[in-house]
């Protein structure tokens, strides 16, 4: 009986940890103001925001809002994407409770999460190695894997693809005067819309891109709130996916700083490889 219920208490500690994994998604930001140039028109406005984010390598971002089958979250998270994909966050989910993630040296690693912690005879991190996954990258790791590498600076350039992009006002966003932006978008046009950027942002958004035809999510609405630097400072994305409702708003906080993501210590870590196997053969 005994047994029974600890792999009982492993499934749910395992189901909570991929959960986790699930959540993480991962720029932009400091302004002289937020109007754009007379002759320039949204959609050339937000064209040349767009296109800046190709020299974005590293920001510090805040997200919140609803994802499907997760529920509400918020999290505040630091990522660079060069020279290799790193990133540490601190989430919040109705769900799940809170949670640290970090992606550092093709591994995942959550943390700060007490049901867990319980299940794992007094280690505080579970780890994912994501290492040898071949063209599938991240996302072929676990469900929901892949969005732990999504870049939200390429996310900020899919208002680019829409063809009803209107200028909705100015507005002040963390102290920063912008200019607002919104407009629908389909999956389609935001593909068409990659063909004149380089070859590693297309393959970047295309990952970004790839999360959302998962969920079901063929078209949304966009918002997007430009600084004085042509920066997206802030965007959201709404849209009615087949697994439930998307509403995410990211706020840019910084960008181009460096970011230092370091593993937890193997001490306090737990395979979660290793607790799936020893499941499995049990």
């Amino acid at each position: 009986m005994a047994t029974s219920v600890r792999r009982s208490a492993r499934r749910r500690t395992i189901g909570a940890g991929l959960a986790a994994v699930a959540l993480a998604a991962g720029a932009v930001s400091c302004s002289k103001g937020g109007e754009e140039s007379p002759k320039m028109t949204p959609a050339a406005a937000v064209a040349k925001a767009a296109k800046n984010t190709e020299e974005i390598t590293s920001f510090r971002y805040r997200m919140k809002g609803e994802i499907p089958q997760q529920g509400q979250v918020q999290a505040e998270a630091s990522m660079r994407t060069k020279p290799d994909i790193a990133m540490s966050m601190k989430m919040t989910s109705l769900k799940e409770g809170s949670a640290e993630i970090r992606l550092v040296d093709k591994a995942m690693y959550i943390g700060g999460n007490a049901d867990l912690a319980k299940e794992m005879d007094g280690k505080k991190w579970m780890k994912f190695d994501l290492s040898g996954l071949g063209k599938d990258g991240l996302g072929g790791a676990a469900p929901g894997a892949g969005q732990a590498d999504q870049n939200p600076a390429s996310m900020s350039a899919f208002l680019n693809g829409a063809k009803d992009v209107k200028k909705v006002g100015t507005e002040t966003v963390d102290g920063v005067k912008t200019t607002h932006y919104a407009g629908d978008v389909t999956l389609a046009e935001i593909q068409a819309s990659f063909k004149d950027a380089d070859k590693s942002v297309v393959e970047q958004r295309k990952k970004s891109l790839e999360q959302f035809q998962k969920l079901g999510l063929d078209k949304f609405t966009m918002d997007m709130w430009v600084d004085g630097e042509d920066h997206a400072k802030q965007f959201r994305m709404r849209g009615a996916a087949d697994k439930g409702k998307l509403d995410l708003t990211f706020t840019f906080l910084d960008y181009n700083k460096p970011v230092t993501v370091t593993a937890p210590p193997a001490k306090d870590t737990a395979d979660l490889a290793e607790m799936m196997k020893e499941l499995q053969n049990s």
